[in-house]
């Protein structure tokens, strides 16, 4: 059997060992080949938006035959006893999106900074909402410093429907991991852009958070239009496993154009002479929660 009768889709949702898949035609549930589980595995071998190649059965179920290549994935450890296993919450995102409420609850903008650190880390681009921009009157200044450093924040509000069609827009035709913590209004929010969507990912999610014993579905969505959404809890165990700390700088897109101007190659920014981090500090160009951040991170505290 060659590659060129095999058929080609995506990924759509993965549970205890099935997984479906997009065909262009309809929907097909698939197992993976024997071939592709020889040997111990360090990590998922197929996981939520992989690009697949499959072949049909007689019963109309598949057989997945080939794992393309991952431009990335957003990965989570999940030590256990034969070691430890890389766990893919979603592969091929083109953006993580965070979604954080400007009051009600306040934002844990440190809770932020460590998520936009590991997208930096695994090379996801990261959108910021800022949303229920009605309950406040400064939401630019609450979010202001991340535009500064160049990411995307949109200011969004179901109340007044300001940033829908914004947010809706930056969804569009795009693989996005949604995050953020509980009470945001994620789910009021993708419920606007698109009806039952909020609810039917808030199901998903609901059911990932009961445990670690209950199976896992992991889901994504389609938007109409083209894109699909995935809800991703858990980004804040999403440790940064493999990254020493002096490597947490590189993460802060603030830092890490000083970090060459230091004078010494492994200035820790805290107290060294020539330190070009503290001097940007001192001179008010690095915002003081941020620095805050990366202390934390460096010091591997939350």
């Amino acid at each position: 059997m060659t590659n060129e009768i095999y058929k080609q889709g995506l990924i759509i949702k993965a549970q205890s060992g099935f997984f479906t898949v997009e065909t262009g035609e309809g929907l097909v549930i698939c197992q993976l080949r024997g071939k592709l589980k020889q040997g111990r595995a360090v990590g998922d071998i197929a996981a939520l938006g992989d690009h697949v190649q499959y072949t049909i059965l007689a019963d109309g179920s598949g057989v997945i035959e080939n794992v393309e290549e991952r431009k990335q994935a957003i990965v989570r450890l999940d030590p256990r006893p034969q070691g430890v296993y890389q766990q893919v919450l979603l592969a091929n995102a083109d953006q993580a999106v965070f979604v954080f409420a400007c009051a009600n609850p306040n934002p844990k903008l440190r809770m932020l900074d460590r998520f936009l650190v590991t997208t930096e880390k695994q090379k996801v681009p990261a959108v910021i909402i800022a949303n229920k921009i009605d309950l406040v009157e400064n939401a630019r200044e609450l979010f202001n410093v991340y535009e500064s450093i160049g990411y995307r924040v949109i200011y969004t509000s179901t109340k007044t429907r300001t940033g829908l069609d914004e947010l809706k827009a930056q969804l569009q035709n795009k693989v996005s991991a949604l995050a953020g913590p509980s009470g945001v209004g994620k789910s009021s929010l993708l419920n606007e852009i698109q009806a039952g969507l909020g609810l039917a990912v808030n199901e998903i999610s609901t059911a990932m958070k009961k445990g670690r014993h209950t199976t896992v579905t992991r889901q994504m969505f389609a938007l109409d239009g083209g894109g699909y959404v995935a809800d991703t809890p858990g980004w804040k165990s999403l440790a940064l496993w493999d990254t020493e700390a002096e490597e947490i700088d590189a993460y802060f897109p603030d830092l890490r154009d000083l970090v060459p101007q230091c004078q010494f190659s492994d200035c820790s920014h805290k107290h060294e002479p020539g330190c070009a981090v503290l001097a940007a500090l001192k001179a008010g160009t690095i915002h003081p929660e941020r620095y805050d951040s990366y202390l934390r991170l460096r010091a591997g505290q939350e």
